[in-house]
């Protein structure tokens, strides 16, 4: 198993700020079992008396002769999301490492584009000398199929998927499904109706996979709880990742439902849905980022209540500086708990110190195996 260096998560983990607060109604956040349509909670398990991980020195790479690239899934830059969280890496990688601006480049994708723009956008940064070179996204898989045997001395890292025989591509990978457990549970605890609701940017199974989580989280806190979900594309169609009105509309839906707690993983298209619960008076957790954090989703942050994160920041700053010592066989292969690859942030002061310990516990019993979360809905 390789190991994920503590350096990186230092430096670039998001950091978590746990405050006493009670809910908004008045009533402490972890105490509404039994209340009008609150939810009744299992037992929860005992927060450790000391974290599961930990973080150890790393050292320093010189990269000042190093040409690096990125090439962004859609949306890019400026999504408030997954493409922010490897600009964010890109950009840690740069100065850490030394790496002269002149000697970077940002090239972003469009919605539904043809593969060969891809190729040529990988194509571009390899012919160009750039080396590493990160697609961020699943979507690169099948293009880089095509060019990185045509370039087998450029390391290419890849997000969210791996390609098979290909020794100079390096699978990126998450256990998302174990961060959105953690916003289950928060779900269930936060919601005054035990009724929440799910959006999925688009119906592939990597977003399944946060549903799948979700679900069991909420269900292992609160077993009668009730699930709404709805995906904003079918698909094939990507669309569903960058368009903030039909995640208004998404999230407008599962709130008429009943839903008082909505949790997106759904791209840019998130800012809609938190715009449809800011209008409603319910609440929200964010997805990939500390979305309350996000310059973005200033004007509605007041109803993130948490954020499960995925730390695409993380891996991609990982990979740049293992590439440039030609040691990328020291990454993890799936970021995951344990390895501090996924977790989850609770800014805004909403989630008390009672639920915070309860997340814990959950965290330590899926860290030590003793849940299992299911990938697949």
């Amino acid at each position: 198993m390789r190991r994920l260096r503590g350096t990186a998560v230092a430096a670039i983990a998001l950091t978590l700020v746990v405050s006493a607060c009670a809910k908004d109604s008045g009533q402490n956040s972890t105490n509404n079992a039994g209340s009008a349509g609150g939810c009744e909670f299992s037992t929860p398990p005992t927060a450790p008396a000391t974290s599961s991980t930990t973080a150890a020195a790393g050292d320093r790479v010189d990269g000042s002769a190093l040409k690096i690239g990125l090439a962004y899934d859609i949306g890019g830059r400026g999504d408030a999301s997954f493409n922010d969280l490897a600009a964010a890496g890109f950009d840690k990688a740069i100065a850490d490492m030394g790496v002269k601006k002149e000697n970077t480049r940002e090239l972003s994708a469009a919605p539904n584009e043809d593969e060969s723009a891809k190729q040529t956008r990988l194509r571009q940064l390899a012919s160009e000398g750039f080396n590493p070179i990160v697609g961020v996204g699943f979507a690169y898989t099948e293009s880089l199929k095509v060019v990185a045997p045509e370039f087998p001395n450029v390391k290419f890292g890849l997000v969210d998927s791996a390609v098979e025989g290909a020794a100079n591509v390096t699978p990126l990978v998450f256990a998302e499904q174990e961060g959105a457990f953690l916003a289950g549970v928060v779900a269930a605890y936060q919601s005054k109706k035990c009724h929440v609701g799910f959006v999925g940017g688009v119906d592939i199974p990597l977003i399944q996979k946060f549903e799948a989580g979700y679900n069991q989280g909420a269900r292992t806190a609160a077993p009668k709880v009730q699930i709404d979900k709805k995906y904003i594309t079918p698909a094939g169609d990507f669309t569903g990742f960058q368009d903030p009105p039909k995640g208004q509309e998404a999230a407008k839906g599962l709130i008429d439902k009943g839903a008082d707690v909505v949790y997106p993983a759904a791209g840019a298209s998130g800012i809609g849905v938190f715009a449809a619960v800011k209008q409603a008076g319910v609440l929200a957790i964010g997805c990939d980022a500390d979305q309350y954090n996000q310059p973005a989703l200033a004007a509605n942050r007041d109803v993130i209540v948490a954020s499960s994160l995925k730390r695409v920041d993380v891996a991609v700053y990982d990979f740049f500086h293992a590439a440039a010592k030609n040691d990328v066989a020291s990454l993890p292969e799936v970021f995951d708990l344990k390895s501090n690859g996924v977790g989850y942030a609770t800014s805004g002061g909403k989630v008390d110190a009672k639920l915070q310990g309860i997340l814990e516990g959950y965290k330590a019993q899926i860290i030590e195996g003793k849940i299992k979360v299911a990938d697949k809905v």
